[in-house]
């Protein structure tokens, strides 16, 4: 009697503990397919790229370094000497510095022939397309930028104008900047203007 109770009683715990383990296996299953991106991934909110339409006569170029999403050419006008560029730069989340901190940048980039602030002469304006927050820069002088980033070697070209954006996205900053000489860059200036209205987070 003794031996056939303890044989029920081995049962009953055998059933109980496959039960167990069953509902365990189950609610792992579950837990994968309910959130299939994982933990630490990006959220779904921030997933996407910035996306635009390039303007009709704009040359794209292969990217020069990792930090450039795009890199187009736009030709230049007759009588200048270059062509001007206008790059795409996207340094990660949460990278890149703030908005302010690139647009006081950029226009201190340009010096004027009379000493003068550029800061006094740059049109800087904040306007919302496609639900993002667009920064633009449009300033004019000599440029006086960096050869490469770090390098003593400076730019020092006369009568070039700069046109610039800043589009914060829920992935991150972008930065579009464009720079050449100036009769040139006034040439693809509406170009330009369509160019950011173009802009959307997708």
């Amino acid at each position: 009697m003794m031996l056939k109770r303890i044989s029920c009683v081995s049962l009953l715990l055998t059933l109980a503990l496959s039960f167990s383990g069953c509902a365990a296996g189950t609610g792992g299953a579950s837990a994968t397919v309910t959130n299939p991106r994982g933990a630490g991934q990006t959220p779904a909110s921030a997933a996407g790229e910035l996306k635009y339409k390039v303007p009709a006569g704009w040359v794209t170029e292969e990217p020069s370094s990792k930090m450039r999403v795009a890199q187009f050419k736009l030709a230049r006008v007759e009588g200048d000497a270059e062509d001007a560029s206008l790059v795409v730069y996207f340094f990660g989340s949460g990278q890149g510095g703030a908005v302010s901190d690139n647009v006081d940048r950029w226009v201190n980039q340009m010096q004027q022939a009379d000493g003068s602030p550029s800061k006094d002469k740059a049109k800087i304006e904040t306007v919302t397309i496609n639900g993002l927050k667009v920064t633009t820069v449009d300033v004019s002088g000599t440029y006086t930028a960096q050869m490469s980033p770090g390098s003593d070697a400076r730019h020092n070209d006369s009568n070039q104008r700069l046109r610039a954006a800043v589009v914060e996205t829920p992935k991150g900053n972008y930065f579009a900047k464009l720079v050449g000489p100036a009769k040139t860059v006034s040439r693809w200036d509406q170009s330009f203007v369509e160019y950011v209205k173009s802009f959307e987070f997708k």
